[in-house]
């Protein structure tokens, strides 16, 4: 990559990054300068829905994703950035390159990327580095960081805030984000953080023009981490969500959507094989199970995770299914048949759309969470789908995207299921006609 500069970095136990506009600390560094990612464990909360996050020592490598070519993000993106650095000393900021080539120079700090991959692989060593993902958008900034890491068995958690039109899949609005992050870093701190030696920072210069008085913004010591144990009942809650183990074959059996080393791709929304340009309905043979369901005449057909049921799937008439429920959903795009309905699968059968004979057009296109491939699908081809396991076992917890859930502040304690929030409010799910307010 030629705009990264390699430079020797200070740590912050002996070296504190100052909000200085020298070039010292304007660049961009690559992921390989980075410790280790520390991996969090998930167990399960009393009520056996959500799991709760515990760190083993402090997340210190943060992923921040944002939504393109929105300059109100950008801003934001600066200060989250920012308020990270100067608040948690030992935390390294990862951008997505484009990211990192736009705002490097407006950062008082180094930041650190890597290169593009090609089209059908996800960044090297990404997954080997990073702690913690947070999106600033909407929906498809948090299908365009899952994608990132589609090809790791496990994903990093996803603080996500909602900064996007619609907001679905995001928890947290924006103006929240100290007491976000501060959850997030904190949760599991109860016994993990306990024995960690870490010496308090040197103090930065005061400005009392500019000061901050939000205790969210001092500069955390050992000191502080040890008197703000949250405590075993006040983790951060995860909905793991699942999802879906994608491979593309030739007729000779040959992996096509990514390098055979690589294995199978995961799609957190949804698998599609659609007609694209060509004028013509596709003829597609369905097999769950190993045994064959039907042909399918239809402009295409949608395998999803319950996570996007709420997506392309629901546009086509597909149920809406809660995402806790482990399943596959197979349903047809526009079929000529009016009894050709949606189905509702176990997430372990898997399930095969192969290309058939008889179709007019001789290709169809695959899109793997809207990211398409880049030949389309001739005869004898086949999309396989499986739903992920998300636990081991021994009974761990693992796979899926950890999503990180809001609580609501002073109920922590109290399991809020804003997935149904988020029908009503966002959805609008069974909305009537007419005026609301009782004048017709």
């Amino acid at each position: 990559m030629n705009h990264l500069v390699q430079r020797r970095i200070l740590p912050w136990r002996t070296a504190r990054r100052t909000f200085s506009s020298s070039h010292h600390h304007r660049t961009i560094h690559p992921l390989t300068s980075l410790p280790p990612r520390v991996s969090p464990s998930y167990n399960l909360r009393p009520t056996a829905t959500l799991l709760s996050l515990n760190w083993p020592s402090p997340p210190r490598n943060i992923l921040i994703t944002k939504k393109k070519r929105t300059p109100g993000i950008t801003a934001s993106l600066i200060e989250y950035a920012t308020h990270l650095s100067s608040t948690y000393p030992s935390i390294n900021i990862i951008l997505e390159p484009s990211s990192a080539s736009e705002l490097h120079a407006d950062l008082p700090f180094p930041v650190y990327t890597w290169d593009e991959p090609p089209w059908n692989a996800t960044p090297e060593l990404l997954s080997e580095k990073t702690d913690l993902v947070c999106t600033l958008g909407g929906d498809g900034t948090i299908l365009r960081a899952s994608s990132l890491f589609s090809h790791a068995a496990t994903v990093p958690p996803v603080l996500s805030f909602a900064m996007g039109t619609i907001g679905f899949l995001g928890e947290w609005k924006f103006n929240e984000y100290k007491r976000a992050f501060r959850e997030v870093y904190m949760s599991g701190a109860g016994d993990a953080y306990a024995n960690l030696s870490f010496p308090t920072p040197p103090a930065l210069p005061t400005n009392t023009e500019n000061a901050s008085s939000d205790p969210l913004d001092t500069p955390l010591s050992y000191a502080d981490i040890r008197g703000m144990s949250m405590g075993s009942n006040r983790t951060a809650r995860i909905l793991l969500r699942n999802r879906l183990k994608v491979g593309v074959f030739g007729p000779d059996g040959v992996r096509l959507n990514n390098s055979s080393s690589e294995g199978d791709t995961y799609a957190l929304n949804e698998v599609i094989v659609h007609r694209g340009s060509s004028p013509h309905l596709k003829i597609i043979d369905v097999f769950v199970g190993g045994r064959f369901l039907t042909e399918a005449v239809a402009d295409g057909m949608i395998i999803s995770s319950p996570t996007g049921s709420t997506a392309y799937s629901l546009s086509s008439g597909g149920s809406i299914v809660h995402p806790l429920v482990s399943s596959l959903l197979l349903t047809p795009i526009c079929p000529r048949s009016l009894s050709f309905r949606p189905l509702v699968l176990p997430a372990e059968t898997p399930i095969t759309l192969r290309l058939g004979e008889k179709n007019r057009g001789r290709e169809v296109e695959v899109s793997i969470d809207g990211k398409r491939l880049s030949d389309g699908m001739g005869v004898g081809m086949e999309v396989r789908v499986l739903g992920e396991e998300v636990r081991s076992p021994t009974g761990e917890w693992r796979g899926g995207v950890p999503s990180i859930v809001r609580g609501v502040e002073g109920l922590e304690e109290r399991e809020e299921d804003h997935w149904v929030g988020g029908l009503n409010a966002l959805l609008k799910f069974n909305y009537p006609f007419g005026d609301q307010d009782g004048h017709r």
